[in-house]
């Protein structure tokens, strides 16, 4: 019996990254020892926070989401992505309801955790 997980639904979504503002550490910017997040691509909020472009407005996008919400998607910066990125579950995981009101935002249907027996 071999269990098969579905595909990572991430990436045929990206409500998350359209849906709320990306907020964190100032630190977290390469402006900053030990930071990776490109500076350039966030704004300060206050002197001890900032975030990601785009995603601090009523109809928030993320300036490195590129695609198309619930067709295709990618970010920009993946591996330089700051901690609120990083730690955002897929609703199944750790019982993250923000994802799927992201994802009804966008009219795209709760996720499931599909396993599939083969």
């Amino acid at each position: 019996m071999t269990m098969t997980v579905s595909a990572n639904a991430c990436v045929t979504c990206g409500a998350c990254c359209a849906s709320y503002r990306v907020s964190f550490y100032w630190a977290e910017g390469d402006d900053a020892p030990a930071g990776v997040v490109p500076h350039q691509l966030t704004e300060k909020l206050n002197d001890f926070r900032r975030c990601m472009q785009g995603t601090n407005s009523a109809t928030p996008r993320c300036v490195a989401l590129q695609g198309d919400v619930g067709q295709a998607v990618s970010c920009a910066i993946y591996e330089n992505r700051p901690t609120p990125c990083r730690d955002f579950d897929i609703s199944w995981q750790g019982s993250n309801d923000a994802c799927d009101r992201a994802r009804a935002k966008y009219g795209l249907a709760p996720l499931i955790n599909i396993v599939q027996v083969a």
